[in-house]
């Protein structure tokens, strides 16, 4: 069974202050111990045996750039990139269209959640394969409370929540026509399953996730990474 892994890496990282790569504040080219946060969150996908491709969707001033990254490293798993689009739906996009008819799955992640671990890649796969559509999702612990101009209006039971993390892995021709309706309709989405649950054609199956599996979105978020990195290298 071909599984494609597209890793949406154009973003500009607004949220991300401290600059690392050519000025700029983009979190996936920030160095966790020397190495770059999406060539870290590489390596767990070509790590594993169920992954048949890589492609990674890049701003065009990147492409050498990494590139040359990407040959310093021995990757067993075949990587491409491709470039992005100015949204991220817009990058994955571009990335669909590369990918070659008989592929079964698609597995998109967050380029900037680097310690995705294997079993977990595996679940989310198995999940995927049975029933067309799974994504990974943590239950809240927080209390969840509904507001509105900052006056509580109810409580959420969180037994009925879930955060939603990735990979987030469909069937291909699924996942094709959840991108077309959106564009069709004008709709943006904030992750690949809004826009397949508004087919309404599958229920989207939500695999158990980890509370390591973080997004590096702001700077203090970089101090656990180097923590989860530390304890990482130290069980290998």
């Amino acid at each position: 069974m071909k599984v494609s892994v597209i890793l949406p890496a154009a973003g500009l990282g607004t949220r991300m202050k401290t600059p690392e790569k050519a000025g700029t504040s983009r979190k996936q080219f920030m160095l966790l111990e020397g190495v770059p946060v999406l060539i870290h969150t590489l390596r767990k996908f070509a790590a594993s045996p169920r992954v048949t491709e890589i492609v990674v969707a890049l701003r065009p001033e990147d492409m050498e750039w990494f590139a040359d990254l990407m040959a310093k490293e021995t990757f067993s798993t075949p990587v491409r990139l491709v470039e992005g689009g100015d949204s991220r739906q817009h990058s994955v996009e571009n990335a669909l269209a590369t990918l070659s008819a008989d592929t079964a799955l698609v597995a998109v992640h967050d380029a900037v959640r680097p310690f995705i671990e294997p079993a977990l890649i595996d679940k989310a796969i198995d999940a995927a394969a049975e029933c067309g559509a799974a994504i990974v999702g943590i239950v809240p612990v927080d209390t969840v409370k509904q507001v509105h101009l900052n006056k509580i209006r109810t409580t959420i039971s969180r037994e009925r929540l879930v955060l939603a993390q990735t990979p987030q892995i469909f069937r291909l021709d699924l996942l094709k026509r959840a991108y077309d309706r959106a564009r069709a309709d004008e709709f943006t989405g904030t992750d690949e399953s809004s826009l397949v649950e508004r087919l309404e054609e599958v229920e989207v199956t939500v695999v158990p996730g980890s509370d390591r599996n973080i997004k590096i979105t702001k700077p203090t978020d970089m101090d656990l990474a180097k923590l989860l990195l530390s304890q990482e290298t130290a069980s290998h």
